[in-house]
């Protein structure tokens, strides 16, 4: 079976002297394309760095996590432009996070609304990172209407509500990671109800590891374990979801 973990971040100093090696396992566990989320000018250069090492499998996103946004956040996305000719596969992973407090919130709205611009520019999907902002993303978007974006909501752990109210805007996808296999998830219950040709898998390596590894660093060969649990979830095959999943990701991200 063929798979692709639409979110990662194999170039993580959690990783560090050993990236290689678990890019290799990805691969070896089936995940042929492990794409791997921007955050900020800190850690970009170790990324590509490591895009190159692993041309095809590792395909990177650009843009500016909305926890690194501060009163720079201007020079960061101008930062972004040096880097547009590297076969970026999305603008991400970019937008609100409020879960440590709202000291930048208005940075980090105006900061989401110009990379969302941007996406509509370069003519590329947005993969979004939302935590407890969900109004304001959403007010954000219906702003953005006239962009016709496209893009999934990575590690979405929200209900099949905020779901339905996300389709209305286009051509929008979720990211479904390890938080689904969790004893108590909500989520276990909600991927039910999400259509398959709208789920992407992703791991959001080294974090939100999937049971039976969970307390351990994540990484992209824990995907299968993903794939399963939502193939017994919504009373189909491990084939299936990998098959459908894998269309899915490369539709979006013209992979």
């Amino acid at each position: 079976m063929e798979y692709i973990d639409t979110h990662s971040h194999a170039y993580d100093e959690a990783f560090a002297g050993c990236e290689d090696e678990v890019v290799a396992r990805g691969v070896a566990a089936g995940v042929t394309v492990q794409l791997q989320a921007d955050i900020d000018s800190r850690e970009r250069g170790r990324m590509f760095a490591l895009v190159e090492r692993h041309p095809g499998v590792l395909r990177p996103m650009l843009g500016l996590y909305p926890g690194s946004v501060d009163k720079d956040w201007r020079r960061e996305i101008d930062a972004l432009e040096a880097w547009r000719d590297r076969d970026i596969v999305a603008v991400g992973e970019i937008g609100l996070d409020y879960h440590y407090g709202a000291d930048f919130k208005a940075e980090q709205q105006e900061a989401f609304r110009v990379q969302l611009e941007l996406a509509a520019a370069w003519n590329l999907p947005v993969n979004i990172h939302l935590r407890e902002a969900t109004e304001d993303f959403f007010r954000i978007i219906e702003d953005c209407r006239h962009l016709h974006l496209r893009g999934n909501l990575h590690a979405f752990g929200g209900s099949v509500e905020t779901f339905e109210r996300l389709r209305r805007y286009g051509d929008w996808y979720v990211g479904i990671g390890g938080v689904v296999t969790f004893k108590k998830a909500s989520l276990a219950e909600t991927v039910k109800h999400i259509p398959l040709e709208r789920i992407l898998l992703e791991t959001d390596a080294p974090y939100l590891t999937p049971v039976p590894h969970r307390g351990e660093r994540n990484e992209s060969a824990y995907i299968p374990f993903i794939a399963d649990f939502i193939a017994r979830q919504k009373g189909v095959s491990p084939e299936e979801v990998a098959a459908v999943t894998t269309a899915n990701a490369k539709t979006l991200f013209a992979l």
